[in-house]
């Protein structure tokens, strides 16, 4: 699973790939962003499984990222990870397309369970990657 990690605080994105790094399996980080635009070119391009989003960076905000990324196809599951939990920046994330929507000071350490299951999901959508276990 190919990770790309999108957050303007460099010690989030040290603890997320810290919290990578542990998870079993095969989970690969292969970018990471700290302001918008730079973000949304690197997904782009990169086109990881996997993103995990800020909703306020630099240059821009993650919500477009957020919608920009979702036109892709395919597109990426997408975590947002934010201090603005309030409840209309969730309801716009979900709506936009936003997998899951966590707050960063009280949900941060579900991202292993939550990658746990995406691996699991994953698994079992591709029968071939159970011959490889």
């Amino acid at each position: 699973m190919r990770v790309f990690m999108a957050d303007d605080s460099p010690l989030v994105l040290e603890r997320l790939a810290q919290m990578l790094a542990e998870l079993p399996g095969a989970v690969e980080l292969i970018g990471q962003a700290s302001q918008a635009p730079e973000a949304a070119e690197a997904i782009r391009k990169l086109k990881p499984d996997v993103v995990i989003l800020d909703i306020r960076m630099p240059g821009g905000s993650g919500i477009d990222v957020l919608r920009q990324i979702k036109r892709e196809r395919p597109a990426p599951v997408v975590l947002m990870l934010t201090n603005y939990s309030y409840p209309k920046y969730r309801d716009m994330c979900m709506a936009i397309g936003a997998d899951f929507f966590l707050d960063k000071s009280t949900e941060f350490e579900k991202i292993p369970q939550i990658f746990q299951r995406l691996m699991q999901n994953r698994r079992v959508r591709n029968p071939g990657l159970l011959l490889a276990l």
